[in-house]
């Protein structure tokens, strides 16, 4: 996603940030930014502009012209559309993002939903769902009498759960993926949330997953205790997640990916009994095996945990 798509309602801007794209697709970023520039001074509150004005900046070398116009773009909108706040902390030495925004992670996959499954399965050779079943049955799973799918997206997952769930929910953040989601007709019900910031509900579930959903979280902790206190006792998480070397690693394509001993210690704190870490391949980018882990972690068949005490913001 580039914010040269969203329009700054004012025609010679507007018509100032086509030249600036011209500029940049001849490898002109200095030009592209000088042009943009200009454009800005006629619309100074155009977030997006901001926003692309930045990342001309960034690939002509002037990585603090390139923070300045990123800071201006969250100045204008902190809720942070555009995932500038991201690409700030990519800057820098030490990246402090332990999230996405919401508002991000949200535009990008409402203006991504129609051509979703094609990009994923066709272009990027995306496996994920696939995978994680093979895992969770070479595991021991059998069938969900009641199924979860975190961040379903447009429903690849659940096409997948469909035929071994009893009663199969969805949740997403993006209404776009939702909606393509409702049109497969495979969940029972579905809901619109972030999981990252979801309340603690009763366990009720025997399975939850989330396939290629983590990588737009970072910090785990949150998620995983919230999926934790969801299922019931001898209940399966199943994730797929990008692999780094370090605990949580925030990469180029502003998307995290995580290391085995912190997937592995965060579970086993969590209360996991069993954890099954294993290596995979669950698409590529560029043409370049993006290197993941499929994760299978169960519950003892017998927890001593209490109930979450706040209001489920997802279907029962």
């Amino acid at each position: 996603m580039t914010a040269a798509r969203f329009s700054s309602s004012d025609p010679v801007a507007d018509r100032r940030a086509d030249y600036a794209e011209q500029f940049a697709a001849r490898g002109d970023f200095q030009a592209a930014a000088d042009v943009l520039s200009s454009a800005l001074e006629l619309v100074p509150a155009w977030t997006a502009g901001w926003f692309r004005l930045g990342e001309f900046h960034e690939k002509a070398g002037q990585g603090e012209a390139a923070l300045r116009a990123w800071d201006q773009a969250l100045e204008l909108d902190p809720a942070d559309p555009f995932g500038a706040s991201l690409k700030r902390d990519l800057a820098r030495a030490m990246p402090v993002a332990e999230s996405m925004p919401p508002a991000f992670v949200e535009l990008l996959f409402d203006q991504y939903a129609s051509r979703f499954d094609a990009a994923l399965t066709r272009g990027l050779e995306y496996r994920g769902p696939d995978i994680l079943l093979a895992r969770l049955q070479a595991n021991g799973f059998e069938r969900a009498a009641h199924a979860l799918d975190l961040g379903c997206g447009t429903g690849l997952m659940g096409e997948v759960l469909r035929p071994f769930s009893g009663r199969l929910a969805g949740v997403d953040l993006s209404a776009g993926m939702l909606a393509e989601a409702e049109a497969k007709g495979v969940y029972d019900a579905l809901a619109k949330a972030d999981i990252a910031r979801m309340d603690m509900v009763p366990a009720q579930y025997d399975l939850i997953v989330a396939a290629d959903v983590f990588a737009y979280v970072g910090a785990l902790e949150a998620v995983i205790a919230w999926c934790r206190a969801a299922l019931l006792p001898g209940g399966y998480l199943a994730f797929t997640v990008e692999a780094a070397e370090e605990d949580i690693v925030l990469k180029e394509s502003r998307r995290f990916a995580h290391g085995a001993p912190y997937l592995e210690n965060l579970l086993t704190q969590a209360g996991f009994a069993a954890i099954d870490l294993a290596p995979c391949v669950v698409r590529k980018d560029r043409g370049e095996d993006i290197h993941s882990f499929c994760v299978v972690a169960a519950l003892p068949a017998i927890c001593h945990d209490r109930e979450g005490d706040g209001e489920a913001r997802i279907p029962a």
